[in-house]
């Protein structure tokens, strides 16, 4: 795959975790329609998947497998580094939005820097 290739894809995979971010943030967990459904009915997918985001939240494990990511990344060489630079950069978009911005910015910020470095 050529490099232009690459980033076009790269760049369509992070718009789409951000939309998609930023529709579980306002959608599901800031909703007041699902905060009172799930204080009613826990039983509900919707509230299953939202109390488990929420313990991955809390948790920060989004933000620490960017993290990880992130870090390995910049180690490897070549395209595999590239490429997991790449994965850590759609895990970390989302970690940011989803409130674990602290740990984040760093995956976010080593990945970038993974990302254009020759």
């Amino acid at each position: 795959m050529s490099r232009r290739t690459s980033l076009i894809v790269l760049f369509v995979l992070v718009a789409l975790s951000l939309a998609a971010s930023y529709g579980v943030r306002y959608g599901l967990m800031e909703d007041a329609r699902w905060v009172g459904l799930c204080s009613d009915e826990a039983g509900r997918w919707e509230c299953q998947l939202r109390s488990g985001l929420g313990y991955l939240i809390h948790f920060r494990v989004i933000a620490i497998a960017a993290l990880v990511t992130s870090v390995v990344a910049f180690f490897v060489p070549r395209c595999l580094g590239w490429w997991l630079a790449a994965l850590a950069l759609v895990i970390g978009i989302p970690a940011l939005v989803l409130y674990s911005a602290s740990l984040a910015v760093f995956a976010v910020v080593i990945a970038g820097l993974r990302l254009v470095r020759r």
